[in-house]
This record gives C-alpha cells, structure tokens and sequence, in this order.
C-alpha cells in the first residue's frame, strides 16, 4: 500500500499542476488589450467556403448571412463543396448564384469535412489565376454576423494569418442538449480561446467561422487526416512555431444537435480525432517544446496531453482511492472527501463558472436554467463518452440532420444591440 500512496501523490501533484496552470491562463481572459497596430491597410479579397452535405434546410440562411455582408461585394466570393449530395443542397446555391464545387467521394473513408477541403483548396491553389487573399470556411448550418469579414480583414491587415471567429450557438435553448453545447463554448471562447489569445499563446481553430490566408497553405496545401481537422490543422500550425489569431467581433451562430443519440455520435467522432491527434502529434509537439523553448509551444502540449491522458490520470486516482480504502487504509470520511474533489470540481463547479460568463458576456440565463441544471448532466455524458472511446473507437463519420430555420434577423435584440456596441466601440478606438 506505501507504493500505491506514493503514485497516488504523485498523479494528485500532476493533476492540481496542470489545473492551476489551466486557472492562471484563464484569468488572462479578464485583461483588456488594446488593439494591434496594422502592418498593411488593404481590403482582402476573401473566399467563403462551405462544405455541406445534404444541407437544402439550412444552407439558404447562411448563403443569405454572407451575402449582407458588411464588405465590398467584389472583393468576396461564396463556393458551397456539395459534397456527395443527393437532395436540393446543389440546386438552392446555384438559385442564390453562388459557386458550386461538386464532390462525388466513393471511399466512404474520405466522406469527411477535411478531405472535401483538401480537394477544393488543392484545387484552388493549383489555379494559377486564383486571385483570392484568405478563405473563411463554415458550416452549412451556420448564420453569420455582417460583419464577419471586415473583423477578418482588420485582422488580417494586423500580421495575423489565421484566426478564429466567435463561435456562439443559434439555438441555445432549444433542448437541454443544445444548452449544454451553448454553455461549453460560451466557456471555450473566454477561458480557452480569449485567455490565450491575451496572453500571447495560441487559441485553436474551433471547426467553423475561422480565417487563413493563402499564404500559409501555398507549400503544403490543406492536408489533414484526422477527424478533427480544424484541431490538427491548428496544432500543426503551433509546432511550426505560428500563433492562432482570435477574433471575438467576427460572429458565427452554430446550430447544436437538440437530441441525445446525434449528440452522443458527434461527441465521440470530436473525442476519437482528439486521440488521433494525440497518436499523431505528441511527439511533434514535444520536440517543438525543446527546440523553440517557448510557452506557446508548452501550451499546445498540454492540451493535447489535458485530452484522454489527463482523464486516464483522473480513472487511476479514483481507482487509488478506492483500492486504499476497500484495503483499510482509509477512513470512509476521507474517502468522500476525496471523491468530492473530484466530483465538485468536474460537475458543480462549471455551473458557476458559466453563470459568470453569461453574466459577464450578457447571456440569457433566465432561459438557460434548465440547460444550466443539467449542465453536469452534459459533461457527464461526455466523460462517459471519452471512457468508452477508450476501449471502441468507430472512425465512420456520421451526419448530423440541421434543420433550424433561423435566420440572421431572428437573432435577439439583445444580441444585436451587444454586437453592434462591440463594433461601434471597436471603429471608435481605430479611428483613434
């Protein structure tokens, strides 16, 4: 049993490390940044690119989003990736004239978001024409703020080459579900995303509403494999020794599965690619860490390490505990007490935090209570969800059926009158 209290320690020690590490970060959420001078004062000519498969629901309001834009209408571009489909999606972009780029995939291994992009942008940058500066990439249930590429655009003109959008959710209170995907990104955006990005580490591309510029493909071009492209495509980025820009003003609503099997399915293809990450680029990331010496490069790290292997860490401190105390070396009191730090911190302690956030960041909680109640509900779910994809791991990606219909106008005031003070504020200082 001493050797067992030893590791016990030792994993205690590991896990209180990586979360203090993970709370000073997040603090630096709260600093206020002043806004980075431009390099270059230029309008970019920018390519909205939207992979969808089967999305004749939805695609309509996106195309609509984009096209009111606040932007030079010449200087942007729409192309939908109709990818191997078989209802109206194909028919309704070209009603709305925008581009079309068909994709017929038979290899039911490359039926995935990151081999249709890496078709369409291979093919893009093998077009000795292409003229476009940045390509934007979203989700075919998405709606987008109008002034998403004019925040991509002054970031751009700020030396930052690839950046993330604002990711917050259209439907939010539409089931328990949906409000538990709200809350967590709401959480990410500030604490992971924001937190980083003010404190000069690198945030991460977070699926959709994100930005890069040509440049950083030209060599390479887009070549990802996993199942969370946007995830390996970001840390290949940091072990190249690139930060990731964030980009709070450029706003993209996401529609989020309103029922538990869809979510289940699209939670556990998030926690297999994270895996594929971790099998992937560890070592990449650790041999960056040593040669760049850089806490940037440290951070990338840690998050990948913070994924399956923090949560086999945690299982092996539960179990520790549990064999000290069948043996009788510990009392029952104790032993509650330690699965309290466990069980407060990972499901009562979130509530908290999010009832901050959406305070702070003027979300609606009188809507959110159910979702906020059954927010442990959620992030159990999820553990239960990274523990099976331990042992079963089925890389067959499955589609996910977007139906909302809402548009941009159906965004609350609220919402609205906060993106436009945002905006407002944000001219005010440029102009100063």
């Amino acid at each position: 049993m001493q050797y067992l209290y030893y590791i016990q320690q030792a994993l205690i020690w590991i896990v209180t490390i990586f979360w203090i590490y993970q709370l000073i970060i997040s603090l630096c959420s709260f600093v206020n940044l002043k806004d980075k001078p431009k390099i270059i004062d230029k309008k970019h000519k920018f390519v909205a690119i939207i992979p969808a498969h089967n999305e004749e629901n939805v695609i309509g309001n996106l195309i609509e989003s984009l096209n009111n834009q606040n932007y030079p209408k010449d200087l942007f571009d729409i192309y939908v990736i109709a990818d191997n489909c078989t209802d109206n999606t194909e028919e309704i972009a070209k009603k709305l004239n925008v581009k079309v780029f068909k994709r017929n995939e038979k290899d039911i291994n490359k039926q995935t978001k990151g081999f249709a992009l890496q078709l369409f942008l291979n093919k893009l940058l093998s077009d000795p024409k292409m003229d476009y500066d940045a390509f934007c990439v979203f989700d075919a249930d998405n709606i987008v703020d109008e002034n998403f590429l004019s925040a991509m655009n002054e970031h751009l003109c700020q030396g930052e080459d690839v950046v993330q959008g604002y990711r917050d959710i259209k439907n939010p209170t539409d089931s328990w579900i949906s409000s538990g995907y709200a809350i967590f990104y709401w959480t990410m955006n500030r604490f992971y995303h924001l937190a980083r990005y003010n404190a000069g580490l690198s945030p991460l591309i977070n699926g959709t509403g994100f930005m890069v510029k040509f440049d950083c493909i030209k060599e390479s071009g887009w070549n990802t494999n996993t199942l969370t492209e946007d995830i390996e495509f970001s840390l290949k980025r940091i072990i190249g020794g690139h930060k990731l820009g964030w980009a709070t003003d450029a706003i993209v609503y996401d529609e989020q599965p309103v029922k538990f099997k869809p979510s289940w399915s699209q939670r556990s293809r998030w926690t297999i690619g994270h895996m594929q990450c971790l099998n992937e680029y560890t070592l990449d990331l650790a041999k960056a860490v040593r040669k760049n010496k850089t806490l940037m490069n440290f951070d990338g790290l840690l998050y990948i390490i913070g994924t399956a292997p923090m949560f086999v860490v945690t299982i092996l401190l539960l179990l520790s505990n549990a064999i000290v105390y069948l043996g009788k070396e510990m009392s029952t009191a104790d032993f509650i007490i330690n699965i309290l730090r466990y069980v407060i911190p990972t499901f009562l302690l979130p509530i908290f935090t999010a009832i901050m956030i959406m305070i702070i960041d003027k979300k609606p909680i009188n809507k959110m209570l159910k979702g906020l109640l059954m927010y442990p509900i959620f992030l159990g779910s999820w553990l239960v969800i990274n523990f099976k994809c331990l042992f079963k791991r089925d890389v067959t990606w499955e589609k996910i059926d977007h139906v909302r219909d809402v548009k941009i106008d159906d965004v609350s005031e609220n919402e609205k009158e906060k993106i436009n003070n945002k905006n407002n504020k944000r001219v005010k200082v440029s102009n100063s």
